[in-house]
Parts: structure tokens; sequence; C-alpha cells
């Protein structure tokens, strides 16, 4: 029997001033097993109960002629098709189901059993591998893999792997020319199974063989929470909602308090979504009891759910919320609440817009479908989804198609500020990061082999940035730490001019001076401290970052006239 595990994504069309539709208190909201998008999805942790019914199909061409011309067609491509003989009915399956689900909408999917094993293990906030942090570089005609960073406490923390070790091979077979996710799928595997790693120390140019324990490697949601300036708290929820999230933030606030926090940047930028029931619980973090977080409509009265904060006591402080072109779906439920509360100024770049709920399918043989059963709206009433009727899944997912002003539906927030539905999230204040140029991307590789060479003391005359020892974790970088000056810089135009592989880059190399003495900077904290506190590094240069300091003062302002808006209303 198939089992059907429904995942949330929000519809409401609740209009703050008006009453809601009677519901539970976050806290009594049944939750099951949630699961991780693909890119810009989000599922809902709740079953669907007798009656929520996903239908067998209602048509005025039948189940089973459908199904019949489908097999006739099997077998002629079988018997006629000049390669029948090789056919891969599994890619030929995959590929006509992905088609008849992406003519629906752009999120339905399927997914074979590989990937559907990944997409609910990917919930979990833990993977069987060793806790390593790899990327490919290039240089020459060869890509290559190496290890980033580890993870604290982690199996490839205990064998000594650093910053810079090359991965040749994998229990024997090699690695070079493969991608890192290749290599990352050869190097997990199941718990306490052993991995044999055949690599070349950064430090020493050794080859040997390294063997490794695999174990559960935690994946936080919330990979750091700093004061950044002046009782400023900066917390980074890029990585998704899962499981930990809520309690996550709870850690985050309580240590930031204690350090003196006064306002907040919460950084949704990249987060690509997760668990409706996480994403509902941070809003309700910061929003009182019975403010309405989301709501869910859907084909049938039973998927239609309103969701409202249980929390007597919220956060107060003033907020930003920082958001892009990659915060979708969950994270887009909580910008959305924030926003109509007013609760908080929301900075960056217009959101995915992602606001389709999918279903997740368990079939026999171990695949899965996610079939969109619903939607979401923010508690203005705002529709999430962005308009995909028009363009094809390219033009879709890469925001090729601009939506038009008819298919935007305006809504009031709690002081009555005009916002927009239809388009995912516009922030309050829009200011965009820049892409990497032509120029910058070509420097990548050069700058972490020349990063690796100044790590491991072999750069003349700079023998002082030698790392060696543990990695250092959870350091709060200070200016003295491996500083970039010209100098160095002026070393690794000397090392481009040395290597045919990247000298045409030497000349017009000034241009990007100072982003190559950020990379460099950021290549040396990661190898001395780990890449949660190198993101320090780049905070540093974020001009989003940069500006939303600037604003908190006004998000100030915001807070207090909802706050007076909010008594009016409950007089």
């Amino acid at each position: 029997m198939r089992r059907v595990l429904s995942i949330l994504l929000i519809l409401s069309f609740t209009v703050l001033a008006f009453p809601q539709a009677k519901t539970k208190p976050v806290s009594q909201l049944d939750t099951t097993d949630p699961f991780k998008i693909t890119r810009g999805s989000s599922f809902s942790a709740s079953v669907p109960r007798a009656g929520s019914g996903l239908v067998t199909g209602q048509s005025n061409v039948s189940v089973s002629s459908v199904t019949q011309d489908f097999g006739e067609a099997l077998e002629l491509i079988r018997k006629n098709h000049i390669d029948g003989t090789n056919l891969n009915y599994s890619d030929l399956t995959k590929s006509s189901l992905d088609a008849m689900l992406h003519s629906l909408d752009p999120h339905s999917n399927y997914f074979d059993a590989a990937e559907y094993q990944e997409l609910l293990t990917d919930q979990q906030s833990e993977y069987f591998g060793i806790g390593a942090t790899i990327a490919n570089y290039q240089k020459g005609d060869e890509l290559e893999t190496f290890v980033v960073a580890t993870f604290p406490d982690s199996p490839a923390f205990r064998a000594g792997l650093r910053f810079g070790d090359r991965i040749l091979a994998v229990n024997g077979e090699p690695m070079d020319g493969k991608n890192s996710s290749y290599v990352r799928d050869k190097v997990r595997g199941k718990k306490g199974s052993l991995v044999r790693l055949f690599v070349e120390r950064a430090d020493t140019r050794k080859q040997e063989t390294v063997e490794l324990r695999r174990n559960r490697v935690p994946q936080p949601t919330i990979p750091d929470a700093y004061i950044i300036r002046d009782s400023i708290g900066y917390i980074d929820l890029s990585e998704g909602f899962n499981y930990t999230t809520a309690d996550e933030l709870s850690v985050a606030l309580d240590e930031l308090h204690k350090q003196g926090m006064k306002s907040l940047i919460l950084d949704l930028r990249e987060n690509t979504g997760g668990i409706l029931d996480q994403a509902v619980k941070v809003a309700e973090k910061f929003l009182p009891a019975g403010s309405v977080i989301v709501t869910q409509r859907g084909r049938f009265a039973i998927d239609n759910r309103v969701w409202r904060s249980a929390n007597r006591m919220p956060e107060t402080m003033p907020m930003i919320v920082l958001v892009n072109g990659s915060t979708a779906s969950a994270s887009e439920i909580v910008t959305g609440a924030m926003q109509d509360y007013d609760r908080a100024l929301v900075v960056g770049e217009n959101t995915f817009g992602k606001g389709l709920v999918q279903s997740i399918i368990n079939l026999p043989y171990g695949s899965g479908l996610t079939l969109t059963t619903a939607k979401y709206y923010t508690p203005s009433g705002r529709l999430i989804q962005r308009d995909y009727s028009k363009s094809g899944l390219y033009d879709y997912f890469n925001h090729k198609v601009s939506i038009s002003e008819e298919n935007k539906t305006e809504a009031k927030t709690l002081t009555g500020r005009r916002v927009f539905g239809g388009d995912g999230i516009t922030p309050d204040e829009v200011i965009k990061n820049p892409f990497l140029n032509d120029a910058e991307t070509d420097l990548l590789d050069p700058i972490f082999y020349f990063s690796t060479e100044l790590a491991n003391g072999r750069v003349k005359g700079f023998e002082n940035y030698r790392i060696s020892g543990q990695t250092e974790y959870g350091r709060r970088i200070r200016p003295a730490d491996y500083p970039v000056a010209d100098d160095v810089f002026a070393a690794f135009k000397a090392y481009l001019a040395q290597n045919p592989e990247w000298s045409g880059l030497a000349p017009s190399i000034d241009a990007e001076k100072d982003y190559v003495k950020i990379r460099i900077r950021y290549d040396l904290i990661t190898a001395a401290f780990g890449t949660i506190s190198a993101n320090q590094v780049l905070a540093e240069d974020d001009r989003q970052v940069a500006k939303a300091v600037e604003l908190l003062p006004r998000a100030q302002q915001l807070a207090q006239l909802a706050s007076k808006a909010r008594l009016k209303q409950q007089k």
C-alpha cells in the first residue's frame, strides 16, 4: 500500500484586520516526517488524513487507456528504434514521468530510488560520511578535488585531513577529473562502514592512504551567529529548515543576548526552504500570540489550514531580514510574515517566489513523487508563488520571465504600507550584491592554489603565513588574523606570471586587487579556523550586510509603529 506523506507550503487569503479561521496554536499542531526541498521547493510536515485524497485521476481519457498506450509505445520503441536493444528502462520511465509532471507545474517531480533516498536523508540534519567540505579546482586540463575544511570532531578532523589535501582516489577508484558531487557520493555510505581515501597531503606533498569510519555528521541550518558590531546580532540561517532549526535559533538568540545584543540581522539569503513546521516556529519567535503566520489552501477542504503564533513573550528587538533570489519556500513564509506585520525591515533582492505545497508519495520500488496539492499565502493574503504559466523550466528557475503587473496583487501591512503578492517577496529596501565577473571567476582557481602554497609556507618571504596544528574552530576573526596587504598581492601576481596556465591573467589583475586580497584572506582563515570563521571575512565586505546595519534605526521606527497599530487593533 502506498503511503502518502504531505509536504506543506502556505496558502492564505486572510487579512490582518479581519477574524481568522479557527486554528490550533503552534505548540499543538501535529507534525510528522518533514522533507527537504529540491531547488526552490518546500514541503509540508503534515500527513493528509482520509478524505484529503490524492485522486487517481479524472479525465475524458481513462487511465487504463493512457497506460496501455504507454506500454505499447515502449514496446514499439524496443522493437523498432535503432537503439531499441540497448534501452535503459529506468531512464525512459524517469524522463516520461518528469515531462508529465512538469507539464503541470515546475515543482512536481519524480525521484528515482537514489534521488528519493537523498531527498529523505537531507531532512535529517545529518548524513553518514567523514565530515569534510570538498571542492573542485583546476590547474591545466585536469579537474582535481580538494579538502577545503573539516567539521569539529568529525572522522576527517580526527584523521588529520586539512585545507588543500587532494583526494586522488576513493576505495581504489581514481577521482581525478570527477566533479565534487561524484566524489562526495563515493565518500558517503552506511554508518560505521570504512572508506579508504588515497590523498596527497598539502603540507608534505606525500601521498598516503587514510582509512576512515563513516559516522553521523551534523549539518546545522544556522552555521554561525555572532555580534557583528555595536550590539548588533547576526544570525546566518542559510542552510534551509530541518528538524533542528527552531532549537538552533533558540540557542543562537540566547547566546547573543548574553553578549549584549540589542538589534538583529537575520540572514535568509540562499535559504531554499525546507520544513514548514520549523519555518512557522522561527517566525513565532518574533510574532505575538494570535498572529497568523501563514495559510494554506488546496483542492480539498481538509487541505485548508492556518498557522498562528502561540508565543506570549516574543523577541522585540529591531530586526532586518536579508533575502535574495535564492530565498525560497519556507524562508519566504518567514519573510512574508515578518514584513506583513512590520516586525522587520526586509533588505536585499526579490525572493524566488515558490509558494506551492507538494505531497510526497512513496512508490513501490523505492522511488517517489512530489505532487503539488496546495498554495501558500502570507498573513495579508499575498500569494507567494510566482507565475509559471508562460515560461519553461529553464526560464522559470533562472528568472528569465518578468511577472506582469496584472498578476501582482496588492495588500497592506499592519501599519498600512503597500506590499504586493504573486512574485515572491519584494524587499522594503532593494540592494543587489554584484555577481562575480568573468575576471573574478577566472581567478578562483589560481587563488586557491596560491593560498595552499602560502598556508604551507612555500611562498618565499611569507613563511610566517604557514598554518600548522589543528583547526581552531569558532574563532571570531580580528584584523591581525592573516591580513593580506599589497606585498601578498604582489607575490600572487608573480605566482600567476610563473605558471603558464594563468600567466595571461597577470597583466589585467590590478583591476581585481581588492577582490584577490579578500579571497586569499578567506582561504587562509578557512585553513586556520574553518569555513564558519572565514565567512566573517566575506561579511565584512558584503554590501547588503552593510546596508542592513545602516537601516536598523529605520527598522526600529517600523517596529514601534507596528506595536502602536497592534494596540489600536486590540481596542
